[in-house]
């Protein structure tokens, strides 16, 4: 029998069973084997971890999730030459090819072959004991950065990425609609890139909060006040930008309503629902652009040399820490919204 590691299977919507399994073996010479150090929780784990379907995605059971990882090299193969064993690394998690025509045009995010790292029928995700990536998925961590930051730079460089997309921001007018992980960080990029003014609106009351911390000029709860007329009584013309966080039907149509002639809306939240809808006539007239944003491309190395300058502090999303042991635990905590939690991470060993 080789050797076992403990492992976090989802077995069924709701439900995840702390299980044995080999610990996975050094293949090619690219591979580095890691050992986990810390997990974080993000929000399509929760809605693997809700739904047996996810827009066009039905679910297998039994899944492993995790793909926000921060872990310690283990053991090397042959051809490594980057990482070392003892050292601190921050996982990407997204494993392209190289060699399709999205690779060659700089675009490994929509890689023809794609595998990302809990993703259910690509790879087994990170809440073990052990996991084996490639080398070129191994970013060394700056010497003084913690595992927790090492963890949010995966979703601040989706924020990155989304704000890259959307062009220009110095003096323009924007709005994040949802502030969880991901709405937070494009908020920080958001102020950090110079836009002139932010509005954010969210429905949970500790991650209003958190809004303003990350720098929002205003912050509104679509569920007390018509938000849109709030905004507009503020800025009359319209807004530049708008960024779609959370995923919902409502905040697309709120963001159709912000935005001024010729304004761009970014995707960035993943709906749960296969389709959603636009009101045709009013994207029509306004002439608006919709850009969809894809994970992020290049941008995790910027996000930890940002953080580690101090030039963006992202470190207050990281609320609440679990054991391995209470997995379910974390995953209810954030999926119920309790507790004041934004970001939650899962503590593999100690």
């Amino acid at each position: 029998m080789g050797i076992k590691m403990k492992t976090a299977i989802l077995t069924a919507p709701g439900r995840i069973e702390i299980r044995e399994s080999g610990v996975p073996e050094i293949r090619n010479g690219n591979d580095v084997l890691l050992r986990t150090a810390l997990v974080g929780i993000c929000g399509s784990d929760l809605h693997y971890f809700s739904e047996p379907q996810v827009g066009d995605l039905d679910l297998r059971y039994p899944v492993r999730l995790g793909h926000e990882c921060a872990a310690v090299v283990e053991a090397v193969g042959a051809g490594v030459k980057r990482v070392k064993p003892g050292d601190r690394v921050c996982v990407e998690p997204a494993v392209s090819c190289g060699h399709c025509d999205q690779c060659l045009a700089e675009r490994p995010h929509t890689c023809r072959h794609l595998r990302f790292l809990g993703s259910p029928g690509q790879l087994d995700g990170a809440l073990a004991e052990f996991i084996v990536m490639p080398e070129r998925n191994c970013h060394l961590l700056p010497p003084k950065m913690s595992w927790t930051e090492g963890i949010i730079a995966e979703p601040l460089s989706i924020g990155l990425w989304a704000v890259k997309l959307a062009g220009e921001i110095k003096g323009r007018t924007t709005a994040v609609l949802g502030a969880g992980p991901i709405g937070l960080s494009v908020c920080l990029v958001l102020r950090f890139e110079g836009g002139r003014r932010v509005f954010v609106t969210e429905k949970v009351p500790a991650r209003i909060e958190a809004a303003r911390t990350a720098g929002a000029a205003w912050t509104g709860n679509p569920q007390e006040a018509d938000i849109v007329a709030e905004i507009l009584a503020r800025e009359p013309l319209g807004l530049d930008l708008v960024f779609e966080c959370c995923g919902q039907q409502e905040a697309v149509d709120q963001a159709v309503g912000l935005l001024k002639p010729g304004g761009t809306l970014v995707m960035v939240g993943i709906p749960i629902e296969e389709r959603i809808s636009f009101d045709i006539s009013r994207l029509r007239r306004k002439e608006l652009r919709v850009q969809n944003v894809r994970r992020q491309n290049h941008c995790l190395e910027r996000a930890l040399d940002l953080m580690a300058s101090g030039a963006i502090g992202a470190g207050f999303m990281a609320t609440h820490t679990f054991p391995f042991g209470r997995v379910q635990e974390a995953f209810e905590t954030v999926f119920d919204r309790r507790d004041g939690v934004i970001k939650a991470m899962v503590a593999i060993e100690g």
